[in-house]
């Protein structure tokens, strides 16, 4: 595999667990009724927690194995399961729910909009285990390429999803986050049964 293919590969990967289209819908409602200039600069502030978290997590996830001596077939197998629960929820979730948070909106920047709504537990285990299989500096330069990519296309979509729900209307976010659960849970699979392979090889 080329440097190029690996990229896109893992790009795709990170785009999809981040759940992109369910986190605009849910920013979308988060945001209801204030000023355009304001829901943009939120959705720049959330761009950089949803990045802080996910290198925090890519770079030091491995070091969890090896504290507590977890294998990483093993951590497959229950990120892989993780991610498969949250790709069902995102398939049965009601999206058109109004998520209401009073007060300042900016002090929910971390959580929940970028933890857990778009950094969540199967997100996590699934960057842990990505974390993990990159052995070389480039494979980690690569990855980590990918990711930051990865989060900016996010983020582009927050930045600009008053203009995306314009476009497509609240009812094409719904259908694209359901087949971004449909995707997430062949993600999972693929994840599980590796982790399964192997631990069986």
């Amino acid at each position: 595999m080329t440097n190029l293919s690996f990229f896109f590969s893992i790009y795709i990967k990170f785009f999809f667990i981040m759940t992109p289209f369910f986190v605009a819908s849910v920013f979308l409602s988060m945001t209801k009724g204030i000023e355009e200039k304001e829901k943009k600069h939120l959705a720049i502030k959330v761009t950089l927690a949803i990045a802080v978290a996910c290198m925090i997590v890519l770079y030091f996830g491995k070091y969890i194995f090896e504290l507590f001596g977890i294998t990483l077939d093993a951590f497959r197998i229950g990120a892989g399961a993780l991610l498969f629960l949250t790709a069902v929820d995102l398939v049965q979730k009601d999206v058109n729910t109004e998520v209401i948070c009073k007060g300042d909106l900016a002090k929910h920047t971390v959580v929940p909009l970028a933890i857990p709504i778009t950094v969540g537990p199967g997100t996590v285990g699934a960057l842990m285990v990505m974390g993990a299989e990159m052995k070389s500096i480039m494979d980690v330069t690569i990855g980590s390429l990918a990711l930051l990519s990865a989060i900016a296309c996010v983020g582009f979509m927050l930045y600009l999803s008053g203009s995306i729900e314009r476009i497509m209307g609240k009812s094409g976010l719904i259908v694209l986050s359901k087949v971004t659960g449909l995707i997430l849970a062949a993600l999972s699979a693929q994840i599980i049964f590796t982790g399964i392979k192997n631990f069986l090889a």
